[in-house]
Formats: C-alpha cells, structure tokens, sequence
C-alpha cells in the first residue's frame, strides 16, 4: 500500500509556472506507476500525465503536451509535474495517483483513472488571467 501528498499548489497569473510534488511512503515506489489528474469544479476527473519509468514512456493529455513535464525521483519517492506557460483552463485540483501495473502499459491504459487504486487529496491550482 502507498500514501501520497501532494504540494506546490497556489495561485499564479496566465502564463506562469508551477511546480507540484507527490511523496510516497513506503517501500515499493518503485513498484507503480505514478499520474496526475486534475478536476475542476463541475467536471469529472481528466489524466494530465502519467510515467512509466520502467519502459521510458511518458503520456500527456493534448492540452497540455509542451507546457507540463512530469518526472520522478525514486531515491525520494516523488513525482513531480512542472507546469510552464499555465492558462486559466489549467485551474482545478491536482491529484496524484499510483497504480500498480505489469506488463505493456499504453497510453489508454494509462490514462484511466480507473486503473489507478492510490490517489492524494490533491492540491489546488488557481490560473488568473
């Protein structure tokens, strides 16, 4: 089982940058395969990105592919999502999320929330325009 905590949330203007962090506890970090989602008010759950670091492979949504970076640091048990050029449709909570999956993991695969069995209690991001 792991927990994860999210931080780097806040309020910035249009075209500013944002860092988020997500820390796991326990040992077995390496063992899953770590996303972000993001929900606004009103609107269901929507991936953001997902790391597969044992293939290499990194999955975004379209709307945010060339302005969001995530990555992760198994020696500190974090993931992280580095937000550049943010619009004020990027505001919602973030949510981190662990799944554990084996296997060829593709980008549909990775993308449901649904395959997902860990979340965070998000963090908050405000864009102003």
């Amino acid at each position: 089982q792991v927990q994860l905590v999210e931080s780097g949330g806040g309020l910035v203007q249009s075209g500013g940058s944002l860092r988020l962090s997500c820390a796991a506890s326990g040992r077995t970090f390496t063992t899953y395969i770590m996303g972000w989602f993001r929900q606004a008010p009103g609107k269901e759950r929507q991936f953001v990105a997902a790391n597969d670091w044992r293939s290499g492979n990194t999955y975004y949504h379209d709307s945010v592919k060339g302005r969001f970076t995530i990555s992760r640091d198994n020696a500190k048990n974090t993931v992280f999502l580095q937000m550049d050029n943010l619009k004020p449709e990027d505001t919602a909570v973030y949510l981190c999320a662990a799944a554990h999956l084996v296997g060829v993991l593709t980008a549909d695969i990775l993308s449901r929330a649904a395959n997902y069995g860990y979340w965070g209690q998000g963090t908050q991001v405000t864009v102003s325009s």
